[in-house]
């Protein structure tokens, strides 16, 4: 009896020695899947620095493709950081750098002071892409640009402005953020008639982007009593902003009103000013470049110049349609 339970024994404890050697068989030491991705743990790691979706309609349109674009559905981690200031994007970026993101995506506040931080991006092996706004830095520290031309846009809508034939254009210029690639390329083709004596600037100040901000120049120019004739604002909201100054002040304004107004940025309820005659011009800046990007990330297309620019146009009160509203208009 003894020996027959002293067999059973042992082979129980055979049995239990194969089970847990099944059981572990591979360990921790199974490698990871999905690891021909850049970071090597299935996903691909992206941090976006960009403008606050509070900014405008616009910045708003652009946040949310961004999110949609690299999201966990489509493989990516995504961190993201949203600030108006420069040095807080900076350091945000360089945070993303030091985290070991794959990917580092920027739309600057500003224009300059990014050449350090890229910098290291590129000697971290992190890849960088601009999008809706150039900096100013060597073209070698990214790998690619998916931005709007800016002066372009600018230079549209002067020239459209131009083609109203006024006898004298008197302009309130109302500026986005200082230094922004925006702000530069919206400003430059006005300046250049302000320059000429073509048109002569009422006055020139930034709102920030602030549609509170914009209403206050144009009243205070209204209290001074000086003549004016276009509200030429960088965004949609702050032209909402300056109507409203106009409004509260019995100004007529728009299509064969007393004040020409132009906004940019393509904004549904922009657009809708228009169609309705209350507004003149608003020049379209498109927020999609994430799905762009995505693609040139994943080698589904190759980018064949540094600088990627989308297609854009300007809407005249009288020929636009509803149709261009649902094609071209942002937001609801």
């Amino acid at each position: 009896m003894k020996k027959k339970l002293g067999s059973l024994l042992l082979v129980g404890t055979l049995v239990m020695s194969l089970l847990f050697t099944g059981c572990n068989k591979g360990g921790g030491n199974t490698p990871a899947q999905g690891g021909n991705t850049p970071s090597g743990s299935g996903t691909i790691k992206v941090g976006v620095v960009n403008n606050p979706p509070s900014e405008s309609g616009y910045r708003e349109a652009n946040v949310k493709d961004m999110e949609a674009v690299f999201s966990a559905e489509n493989g990516y981690e995504l961190k993201t950081f949203y600030s108006l200031k420069n040095d807080e994007q900076l350091q945000a970026a360089q945070g993303f750098i030091t985290e070991g993101v794959d990917y580092l995506l920027v739309s600057a506040a500003e224009t300059t002071g990014w050449d350090e931080v890229l910098k290291n991006a590129q000697e971290a092996g992190v890849k960088v892409y601009l999008f809706d706004r150039m900096i100013d830095v060597d073209e070698s520290l990214y790998e690619a640009a998916v931005v709007s031309d800016m002066s372009a846009e600018g230079d549209l809508a002067v020239q459209w402005l131009l083609s109203q034939n006024l006898d004298e254009y008197n302009v309130i210029h109302i500026q986005g953020a200082m230094g922004s690639d925006a702000q530069i390329g919206r400003t430059g083709a006005l300046d250049a008639q302000f320059a000429s004596g073509k048109m002569k600037k009422v006055v020139q100040q930034t709102a920030t982007w602030d549609e509170a901000e914009a209403k206050k120049i144009v009243e205070s120019v209204i209290n001074s009593g000086e003549k004016f004739n276009v509200i030429y604002a960088e965004n949609d909201g702050m032209a909402k902003g300056a109507v409203a100054a106009l409004d509260e002040h019995g100004i007529t304004h728009g299509v064969d009103g007393d004040v020409i107004v132009m906004g940019f940025d393509c904004n549904k309820w922009a657009l809708r000013e228009l169609l309705a005659g209350n507004w003149n011009y608003d020049g379209q800046c498109s927020p999609f470049q994430a799905q762009v990007i995505s693609d040139l990330i994943q080698g589904k297309t190759t980018a064949t110049a540094k600088k990627i620019i989308n297609e854009e146009k300007g809407f005249d009160a009288k020929t636009l349609t509803q149709e261009d509203i649902d094609t071209y208009g942002l937001g609801e």
